[in-house]
């Protein structure tokens, strides 16, 4: 499963989720750190990544654009890396699901 962490998340994650998700980057690693939300979008539907942000307004371009990319939207408040990567790995059959079922392109994780 491909994940691209959004500029909101740690760069972190991607180490601490390699077992699970071990093709994922952060958008930094693809020097979009300071890229538009169209080019992140962009970028993960040509790169075939799931889009992982906290940020709502990817919710907003898939409503507009559709799929792909397929978007996981974290509803949690403030919280830890480490928190993070717990609830990405505990909900890790959740999202290989998703990512393997063609009808569904939003996945929220609260």
């Amino acid at each position: 499963m491909k994940l691209l962490l959004d500029n909101n998340l740690s760069p972190r994650l991607v180490t601490q989720l390699s077992s699970l998700y071990p093709e994922s980057r952060h958008v930094a690693s693809l020097g979009l750190e300071s890229a538009s939300d169209a080019d992140v979008w962009e970028a993960a539907r040509q790169g075939g990544y799931i889009l992982v942000s906290k940020d709502s307004d990817f919710n907003d371009l898939l409503s507009l654009k559709g799929s792909p990319p397929k978007v996981i939207w974290i509803r949690i408040g403030n919280c830890t890396t480490a928190e993070l990567a717990r609830l990405l790995q505990a909900h890790h059959e959740d999202i290989a699901a998703f990512g393997h079922d063609p009808s569904l392109d939003l996945l929220v994780l609260e």
